[in-house]
């Protein structure tokens, strides 16, 4: 499965972003999306994530209520809706799909496909 994220760009704190994500080279929907992000020098660190089956979703303490992940089956694609952004939330951020049906959301090694990153610049 390819991934291709889009949506990045520049932004004034309090402003908002649209990230989203598309699959391709495969007929079979994900188990479950993420989205991380990477800050210079910095790990890449879980955001949320959203099952396909249920739309069950994750996200981590610090984007809780600010972020919200929406995925559309029939287009294999997911995307994360960035509200009230910081300069804190300036990074590189991936999208990723599993197919399998376990491990937890949060974990980067749950995850088999990955796209190439979009950059979130938030300026002050």
């Amino acid at each position: 499965v390819q991934l291709q994220a889009s949506g990045g760009g520049l932004v004034q704190a309090g402003g908002s972003l649209t990230l989203s994500c598309a699959a391709s080279g495969s007929t079979f929907t994900p188990y479950i999306w993420g989205w991380f992000r990477q800050a210079p020098g910095r790990q890449r660190i879980f955001v949320a994530a959203i099952n396909s089956i249920g739309g069950s979703t994750y996200y981590a303490d610090f984007v809780r209520g600010r972020f919200a992940i929406s995925r559309d089956n029939v287009k294999s694609s997911v995307s994360l809706q960035m509200n009230s952004l910081k300069p804190e939330d300036t990074a590189v951020y991936y999208c990723a799909a599993s197919h399998r049906p376990w491990g937890r959301p949060m974990d980067l090694d749950r995850y088999g496909s990955w796209g190439q990153g979009t950059e979130v610049t938030v300026s002050s």
